[in-house]
């Protein structure tokens, strides 16, 4: 029974709501858009423009505070907060995000809500350069070719038929 046990914002217990806040943040970076109850979106809109407000300072102290909030592994999230979106937002002082209305959960009754970034987020995704693949040499002549398609057709180890084979040649294993 849980006499006396208050819970907090959205009916969860703290380890439970800083985890489900993490994945919904997680999720807006990402994707930039997502459709989740209303509560929970406009929850997690408090913590993804607290969030935005750090990464606008670029700073090392920054990038590892996005990271602690974001939780362990989410190093490239960090970098893409502080990269692509806080340099959108960089005139703002505050409004990063929007909820909207989107429409009733028919299994519950749920109200959803869309949850996205108020301003467009396009990434401006540097072209990596691409490693040079060592060029290829064609042969010489046809006889060439065929005798590397022959090196690369060696018989598989192991299986059904290699055990057959070795059974007809006399070469079992054991004896």
């Amino acid at each position: 029974m849980r006499h006396g046990r208050r819970r907090g914002r959205l009916g969860l217990v703290q380890e439970h709501r800083r985890a489900l806040l993490r994945n919904l943040a997680r999720g807006l970076i990402c994707s930039q858009r997502i459709v989740t109850t209303h509560v929970r979106a406009k929850e997690a809109s408090r913590l993804v423009d607290r969030l935005v407000t750090v990464a606008k300072q670029d700073t090392l102290h920054a990038r590892r505070h996005l990271v602690r909030e974001l939780g362990s592994g989410s190093e490239h999230l960090a970098k893409r907060m502080i990269e692509a979106i806080a340099p959108k937002f960089s005139g703002r002082k505050g409004g990063y995000t929007r909820t909207l209305h989107y429409r009733i959960r028919p299994g519950d009754g749920a109200s959803l809500s869309l949850l996205e970034f108020s301003v467009p987020v396009t990434e401006l995704v540097e072209k990596k350069l691409k490693k040079k693949k060592s060029a290829k040499v064609e042969p010489a002549t046809k006889g060439e070719a065929e005798g590397e398609k022959l090196k690369k057709e060696t018989p598989k180890k192991g299986g059904f038929l290699s055990a057959l084979r070795r059974f007809f040649t006399g070469h079992e294993e054991g004896r």
